[in-house]
């Protein structure tokens, strides 16, 4: 059974989900970043640093390693969130690894339509990498369309020259903008904001007139994933999106990449949101942490 606690999340879905029907417009995305980040506790023992020149944040937990990285890749349908949005619960995950993470600004539609935001992606990695540090000690992470990005940044990044990182933990990834998986039907109504329209209307807004939801830089199910590292992807068991993750579990593995795919009963896209808070956004921190500190050479706690 959910616990009481991660319901916040449910009611945050809902609510944003009665706003859209009801064509409610919020126009300050300051405000809205700000009632998203409500749903994260402040992690202890981590400092906020600016980075010059970049719109971005440098998440700093207390005798973390310097030399391994997150990047990190936030949510919000390519129209919204922000590194305010997400800057605590990245900041819980890496509080739990002990290393540091970035997370940064792309470019959102309308304004900005694909490729800006996988292109600045790489950009930001290729500049990660002119910092000097390692691929093999950076692995990329992000929810929804942030965990679709991860894994297509990595196939924009190889198509450019650049080295891979070490893997990559998506959570509710968000891949397929045709919206024809299943659990758009099983889950239609267990999942409180996101239905195929929805979906496939952010689409239309990331992609453009010019755009195809079949570009491998868009879907990664297109793309060759052969090479990819590691890879761990959690989802929520009552999001519609459930089978975005399968999928991107099935054609990982297909492709010869070693891959983990958690499903959390009950819970809603994003949930780890509540970090902090609901148990099972905890328990949902730790198990990427315990994945990914081995992979990054670090010493399991």
């Amino acid at each position: 059974m959910a616990s009481k606690e991660s319901e916040a999340v449910r009611r945050h879905w809902a609510a944003n989900r009665k706003a859209a029907e009801e064509n409610i417009q919020d126009g300050d995305q300051e405000l809205a970043d700000h009632r998203w980040a409500g749903l994260t506790t402040e992690p202890a023992e981590v400092d906020y640093l600016a980075v010059p020149g970049r719109r971005a944040m440098w998440l700093v937990p207390h005798g973390a390693a310097a030399d391994r990285v997150l990047l990190c890749l936030h949510g919000g349908g390519f129209i919204g969130g922000s590194q305010y949005s997400h800057r605590k619960l990245f900041a819980h995950l890496a509080r739990a690894v002990g290393a540091r993470a970035l997370v940064f600004d792309y470019p959102l539609a309308p304004d900005h339509t694909h490729p800006a935001q996988v292109d600045d992606a790489v950009d930001t990695y290729r500049w990660l990498l002119g910092q000097g540090i390692a691929p093999e000690h950076i692995v990329f992470t992000g929810d929804s369309v942030g965990g679709g990005l991860a894994i297509t940044t990595q196939l924009r990044a190889r198509s450019v020259g650049l080295p891979l990182p070490a893997g990559t933990m998506p959570f509710s990834p968000a891949v397929d903008f045709e919206a024809t998986g299943a659990s758009y039907d099983t889950n239609r109504d267990r999942d409180a904001f996101f239905h195929r329209d929805l979906v496939r209307g952010l689409a239309w807004m990331f992609l453009g007139p010019d755009g195809s939801p079949r570009d491998p830089f868009v879907n990664p199910l297109y793309g060759d994933l052969t090479g990819l590292g590691p890879i761990y992807i959690q989802v929520g068991g009552d999001e519609v999106l459930l089978d975005d993750a399968q999928q991107l579990a099935a054609a990982a593995e297909k492709a010869g990449v070693e891959v983990q795919l958690d499903v959390f009963p009950e819970m809603q896209h994003t949930f780890q949101m509540a970090a902090g808070r609901a148990p099972e956004a905890d328990d949902a921190i730790q198990r990427m942490a315990l994945w990914v500190r081995p992979l990054l050479g670090l010493e399991t706690r």
